[in-house]
């Protein structure tokens, strides 16, 4: 069977974050095919305020994208792990590379709405803390960047691989 996009949102009404729930995202991301996972805390799509866990292995691949046809700010804390965070302008430009880690001087990102934001996650087990606001609805939540593949299709390996090359540029 394979692994969830998202696992169930804690029940309790106050959700205290324990070691054990960290430790769930990242197991179920090491088996997920996507190799990440999402964990919420808010107990439904119709929310106001978004709250989850993101575990993410190295090699998981997401579309770039923004949120602007309902925009959305956005709040990412490394909890563990370290990913490079960019932000491209709309043609796919890098504006902004960041090495993201753990227990660093550089260890989050608050987003404007309106951004085409990707990640490239480079330590195993990286989890991350993402707040953002609700409500969710899948037909408007993500305008994908049209410069990059859809997930699952060939030609993200060609896309990441100069992605890499772009990120060394920009990171050294």
């Amino acid at each position: 069977m394979a692994a969830p996009r998202a696992l169930p949102a804690p029940s309790e009404p106050v959700v205290v974050l324990r070691r054990a729930l960290l430790d769930q995202a990242v197991q179920v991301s090491r088996e997920s095919e996507r190799k990440r996972v999402i964990l919420p805390f808010h107990k439904g799509p119709e929310d106001k305020l978004h709250r989850m866990f993101n575990a993410m292995q190295p090699g998981t691949y997401a579309q770039p994208h923004r949120h602007l046809s309902v925009p959305k700010s956005e709040v990412f804390l490394l909890l563990a792990g370290c990913l490079d965070f960019v932000v491209f302008d709309d043609h796919g430009g890098i504006e902004l590379a960041v090495r993201l880690a753990a227990g660093t001087d550089e260890f989050g990102i608050d987003l404007p709405p309106g951004k085409y934001h990707g990640i490239v996650v480079r330590a195993p087990d990286t989890l991350i803390y993402e707040v953002k606001p609700g409500p969710y609805s899948a037909l408007d939540d993500k305008d994908f960047a049209p410069w990059a593949p859809t997930e699952g299709t060939p030609e993200v390996a060609a896309y990441l691989t100069r992605l890499e090359a772009a990120l060394k540029q920009h990171l050294s």
